[in-house]
């Protein structure tokens, strides 16, 4: 589904860019529809955020529609599109970005950012938002919209009690707080979920700091008969501890089927450490019991190793082709609109997402957002964003059956946490599945190309 010295201040222009060309006017407010993937409190800030863009000027009106959740968006998608009936705009969470780029449905937003006179310093961008959504050239090729990545929260009180004010900057380190926190008396050091499929903290985020691939080809960038290779890299190292850690009662699976989250046992003060996105930020906040003192912290990297920038989460805005130049003309004036500094403030205040730009960044920061109790903290995941250049292995996914790969890592990670199996044979088994699942999407594919 936010410390960071390291983002550089973006330039005098305005945070997406100037108008070059005035827009058309017209007696009544050209209409277009923007689908999206989000409900409950979430969808209502879409709601207000189109509100607000309606009534900042008179020529377009943005009709804002939730499909509830990204799955179902991008199943309506793809079908309103095939029957000709779809929006303007819709919201793709990252893992169907593959899909999108193949197919064949996409108007870049880079391209319709030029046609409609507005100038981009696609630079702006934080790093790692921006290099998932974009070409293998650099051209974007969707506009990033509500994006986090996962951090380390961390219980100061708990820490306080062992001697600590710091969160554990290695998983080596991590492992000595954990034996001490439960000699402490604290029952569950670290809350982590394998049940819900939680491959995003625990194989994503993990693979791109440590600058390990996912799959061959780039993790998939450079040609869709990519394999998978997770159970060939450091990963197994970090499955095979986490597994000796939950023997030894330091981690303790939480999962919301069987009664509490591992964000709402971290909320609590259940558990002293999570691995979670910084989109739950305002969710613990809310929660945690008045006086806990905790805090948020880069994920852990193994001793030794050059960190580097996580990845994004959450979903970028698609524009879809087949609709008319009054229509696209809408769709860019909204796109450059949200992306102003004001509305990254909007956004990252009402919901736990972060500015994907560095002048939005820039200007939260100089307004104080991060000096506010309630949100600090969430600068940590722009930090862990921008860390060093994104490299080959740190850009972003590019397989087109990630879900299913999540799906096969999930039950791989069951089975070896219920001692079923061993960790490399459990590995090699999602590997094996997940080989399958790319080569039935190749066969689909064949002939195509990414961008």
């Amino acid at each position: 589904m936010l410390h960071s010295s390291r983002v550089i201040a973006a330039a005098a222009a305005p945070v997406l860019g100037l108008v070059l060309g005035a827009t058309g006017s017209y007696a009544d407010p050209v209409k277009f529809d923007f689908w999206y993937g989000l409900s409950g409190d979430l969808s209502n800030v879409v709601q207000q955020m189109c509100s607000n863009f309606n009534k900042s000027q008179s020529d377009y009106q943005i009709v804002c529609t939730s499909q509830t959740n990204y799955d179902t968006n991008l199943q309506n998608t793809i079908a309103a599109y095939r029957a000709n009936k779809q929006p303007t705009l819709t919201q793709i969470y990252d893992v169907g970005t593959a899909t999108m780029l193949l197919s064949g449905a996409v108007q870049p937003v880079y391209q319709l950012m030029a046609d409609n006179g507005y100038k981009i310093d696609w630079s702006n961008y934080i790093p790692g938002v921006k290099s998932y959504y974009a070409s293998a050239k650099g051209d974007l090729w969707s506009m990033p919209f509500n994006s986090s990545t996962a951090v380390l929260y961390w219980n100061k009180d708990a820490f306080k009690k062992i001697g600590k004010d710091a969160a554990p900057k290695t998983w080596e380190e991590l492992a000595e707080d954990a034996k001490a926190l439960k000699a402490a008396g604290y029952d569950c050091p670290l809350a982590t979920d394998i049940t819900n499929n939680e491959s995003w903290e625990l194989l994503e985020q993990f693979s791109a700091i440590h600058n390990l691939p996912i799959s061959t080809q780039n993790d998939g960038y450079d040609g869709l008969d990519a394999q998978v290779t997770f159970n060939k890299t450091k990963f197994v190292q970090m499955v095979t501890d986490l597994k000796s850690w939950y023997d030894q009662g330091l981690v303790v699976i939480k999962d919301a089927k069987q009664g509490e989250s591992y964000a709402a046992a971290f909320a609590a003060g259940h558990c002293q450490m999570t691995l979670d996105s910084i989109g739950d930020h305002g969710t613990i906040g809310k929660t945690a019991p008045a006086g806990m003192q905790w805090g948020t912290a880069e994920l852990p990297v193994y001793a030794g190793t050059e960190r580097h920038n996580s990845i994004v989460g959450g979903a970028s805005l698609w524009v879809l082709k087949g609709k008319t130049d009054a229509e696209y003309k809408g769709a860019a004036a909204f796109l450059n609109w949200i992306a102003q500094p004001d509305q990254a403030l909007f956004w990252s205040t009402n919901t736990g997402y972060i500015p994907v730009t560095k002048t939005g960044f820039d200007f939260m920061t100089k307004s104080g957002f991060y000096q506010n109790p309630i949100y600090a903290g969430r600068e940590v995941a722009v930090q862990s964003l921008s860390e060093g250049t994104p490299t080959p292995l740190t850009r972003g996914i590019r397989l087109a059956v990630m879900p299913q790969i999540r799906q096969e890592l999930g039950n791989a990670l069951q089975a070896i946490f219920a001692g079923q199996v061993s960790v490399q044979a459990g590995l090699d088994d999602a590997a094996q599945r997940s080989n399958a699942d790319l080569a039935k999407a190749a066969a689909q594919y064949k002939g195509a190309t990414l961008p």
